[in-house]
């Protein structure tokens, strides 16, 4: 098997594609937890420990960003006309003055003020990007106005466009995803279908993971028993007030009593289901809270509305009655399944999310039925009429939403809504970039929420300058827009459709160069009407990041490609659109390398001008402003540095990885992000790498000391101390120490080989003529075109040719 087809296999048959891949990345539990548990595996596990320095519990950010004063635009607009002169005027100092005054005698003084001044130019640019970003995002407060509810039913009460909700799924906790489920089958919206799309192994061998499996198999099922009462219910009251509205022409009193008591009974029994809710950690108060309890509320203050028109005797429009009866059962609606592309042999089995979504969208549209054949159980057209098939349905929009997230209750109806306005028929993908749930419980996740944030408020920036890019985590994407840019490939002779391409694992970032290459837009929603997880822990968190840092590289060229196109069919593309864009894909590597740079390399001092603190002063002052508007302190901005410079070799590696997989043309598989009960261990090379850091920090410190390299002295020192601090604060001494231990326990450990018996060797297989008539006369039995399932016979003894890792 080709290594970009499977993953790994370990000696239980099970997929290896978790944290990354990597042996060390071992998971790992806390002793407090374990105590907890008591050794009981039954008992419900407590809540995480609140670290010292953790988010508070605190209501989330609001829906709709609060409208930009003129006084915020106009300090944004001087911090960017501040940062540009400054850097210019830094570079007419360094690079004409100094060479003038010092001539060009000395040819190391010269490669280091040019790799310096390039360092600062490149790092200043992402900071200039980040303004210019912020600045549009200020820009759209002021322009966005929300939609009024009365418009909208009104809209879908003629236009209902289906809409399919597919939540990839791969070792997920059940808890988990019953989460996302749940949002996404309590949305607004009519005739939703959600589809689960679980690629886990199909045998799993461990107890665990067979347990897990079950338990998301089971979800579908029971969310829809869980709603088939009120949805009866409700679907019962439509239809009595359908009637009454088209027989009489207008609402009576006991008509608007009656739908003010079914809003009070759904109100009444989500509030029973929020309290019922099971809340092991923050992001379980948010679903009980926000969207049960959020829903709840709204359905409550609808109803008080209700009975306030009784109490005033003023007439409520039956068209606008029936509209709010429609939404109770909108509100109850929808069709749960779920789908196993591993079960079938002849759909790709390639260990990424791209590739899980690309095998079930393939099939849309398409009547299909099961074949048993000597490659295993497959998936064949059928014809009309034929009783053992099934058809997939179609669907006009897709929402892609990853199995850690969670909806508000008005996404899709707004966010569709949006589409089908006059004007919008060419966006493809629109979305709301997800925040982080508040309250977390330790100060890592703290501090990667708050990042999360910050990109939210970007994101919304690069849609006001037409560059926006698809977040994988939740987006609307029209179903045409798909068929526009699919790729058709042959794999032993059966087609795969590839709709978003998995050539990188940043798949939503290269999909949406396609699809700006094709013609159409992107668009983010300037409102908060999605939610998802940050990781817990250091070592989920390297996993995350290394996957983000992957990729950008290899997307560059598509986009440069796109935009020279544009040029010579006359459609300039617009340098804000051109900068952004590029500064996106490609800002993580070069500020990695730059900082790597700043770091090791000891500069002349003479190169540190006050003009560099002048230039970037602005991106610092900006960032702390936008923490102390999302509910955090200014002074994060500090530990967002602490945090970004021990992420420096997860950063640097991503963007190695992109290089060597430009060179050697080839795909890696997609990394999860470990979600569970206890800890991730991180690869103990990134923990070495920062304790590295600090010391080197350090020494540079000393070196400087003693040359009285002051001004690079003091930023060694700056460096050393805010990176010691992300040791203690976000990696732990404790959990560092035996990450490392852990690391070099599976570096030295040499797998133990089974001792082979006369009984363990096995004959040459004879010719199965089955397999000659199915595969053809010259097909081997065990070769690479045979399904993973089939086991390769084991070596004949005193065969020295390494053996194939199973």
């Amino acid at each position: 098997m080709s290594s970009d087809i499977l993953v790994g296999k370990t000696a239980e048959g099970e997929s290896s594609m978790d944290a990354g891949g990597k042996g060390a990345a071992a998971i790992v539990r806390d002793r407090d937890t374990d105590d907890a548990r008591g050794g009981n595996a039954q008992q419900k596990p407590r809540r995480r420990r609140r670290q010292w320095g953790a988010e508070r519990p605190r209501p989330p950010l609001p829906m709709q960003e609060k409208r930009a004063g003129m006084g915020a635009t106009w300090m944004g607009g001087l911090g960017m006309a501040v940062t540009v002169v400054a850097w210019f005027v830094y570079l007419i100092q360094v690079l004409i003055m100094r060479f003038i005054d010092d001539g060009v005698h000395d040819s190391r003084l010269v490669v280091g003020t040019i790799a310096y001044a390039t360092i600062v130019s490149l790092l200043l640019l992402s900071a200039f990007m980040y303004l210019l970003a912020r600045q549009g995002a200020l820009y759209r407060t002021r322009l966005h106005a929300r939609v009024p509810r009365a418009e909208i039913d009104a809209f879908m009460a003629h236009t209902r466009r289906s809409l399919t909700v597919l939540v990839p799924s791969y070792a997920e906790e059940p808890a988990v995803v019953r989460a996302t489920l749940l949002s996404a089958a309590l949305q607004e919206y009519p005739g939703m279908r959600i589809v689960l799309l679980i690629d886990d192994p199909q045998n799993p061998k461990d107890d665990a993971a067979r347990a897990s499996l079950e338990g998301c198999r089971a979800l579908p099922g029971e969310i829809m028993e869980l709603l088939r009462g009120p949805h009866e219910r409700f679907l019962a009251s439509l239809a009595r007030c359908e009637a009454r509205a088209e027989a009489a022409g207008a609402s009576t009193a006991e008509d608007v009593r009656s739908l003010a008591s079914d809003y009070v009974w759904a109100a009444g029994w989500l509030r029973e289901q929020a309290e019922a809710y099971p809340r092991p950690n923050h992001s379980d108060d948010f679903l009980a809270e926000e969207v049960l309890g959020g829903l709840a509320g709204d359905l409550e203050r609808t109803a008080a509305a209700l009975f306030q028109s009784l109490d005033d005797g003023a007439p409520v429009p039956a068209a606008r009655l029936v509209q709010l009866c429609r939404r109770l059962v909108w509100t109850f609606d929808a069709t749960l399944t779920s789908f196993e592309r591993k079960a079938y042999a002849n759909l790709p089995h390639d260990a990424n999310k791209a590739m899980n979504l690309n095998a079930y969208m393939g099939l849309m549209g398409r009547r299909v039925r099961e074949v048993e054949t000597r490659l295993g159980l497959v998936l064949r057209d059928a014809e009309e009429g034929d009783e053992g098939a099934a058809i997939i349905p179609d669907s006009d929009y897709l929402l892609t939403l990853d199995a850690d997230s969670v909806l508000l209750r008005e996404y899709c109806l707004r966010l569709i809504h949006h589409m089908e306005m006059p004007g919008n028929e060419r966006i493809a993908v629109i979305q709301t970039p997800y925040s982080s749930f508040r309250g977390a419980p330790t100060r890592l996740e703290r501090i990667a929420a708050a990042t999360t944030d910050i990109q939210h408020i970007l994101h919304q920036g690069l849609s006001h300058y037409g560059a926006t890019f698809w977040v994988g985590a939740n987006a609307v994407i029209r179903k045409v827009a798909l068929d526009d840019i699919v790729e058709v490939s042959y794999v032993r002779g059966e087609p795969v459709r590839r709709y978003v391409q998995d050539h990188t694992v940043i798949e939503d970032t290269e999909s949406s160069i396609d699809l700006v290459a094709s013609g159409w837009t992107l668009h983010n929603y300037p409102e908060r009407l999605s939610y998802s997880a940050t990781p817990p822990d250091y070592g989920s968190l390297v996993v995350q990041r290394a996957r983000w840092a992957n990729g950008g590289l290899l997307i560059l060229p598509k986009f440069l490609r796109f935009a020279r196109k544009s040029r010579k069919e006359g459609r300039r593309v617009p340098w804000a659109h051109s900068m952004l864009r590029f500064n996106y894909m490609a800002s993580i590597s070069w500020a990695s390398i730059g900082l790597v740079l700043l770091l090791a390399f000891p500069f002349d001092s003479r190169l540190l001008s006050p003009l560099v603190v002048v230039a970037s002063l602005p991106y610092f002052l900006a960032m702390s402003s936008d923490f102390k508007r999302l509910g955090y302190k200014r002074t994060d901005i500090f530990r967002v540095y602490a945090f970004n410079l021990i992420l420096l070799p997860v950063n640097l590696a991503g963007t190695l990885k992109s290089l060597q997989q430009a060179a050697a043309k080839t795909k890696i598989a997609f990394a999860r992000t470990p979600k569970v009960e206890g800890r991730t261990a991180t690869p103990a090379l990134y923990v070495l790498a920062a304790y590295l850091i600090a010391a080197f920090s350090f020494y540079t410190l000393a070196y400087d000391v003693r040359t009285e390299n002051w001004a690079n002295g003091a930023f060694a020192l700056f460096n050393g101390v805010l990176t010691v601090y992300a040791i203690i604060a976000f990696i732990g001494l404790r959990h560092s120490i035996i990450d490392v231990l852990l690391g070099f326990a599976h570096w030295v450990r040499v797998p133990a080989q089974p001792r082979r018996t006369k009984d363990t060797v096995q004959a040459e297989p004879e010719p199965d003529w089955e397999a000659v008539l199915y595969f053809g006369p010259d097909h081997e039995p065990h070769s690479d075109g045979m399904p993973a399932q089939h086991a390769a016979p084991a070596p004949r003894r005193g065969d020295t040719r390494a053996r194939q890792r199973s």
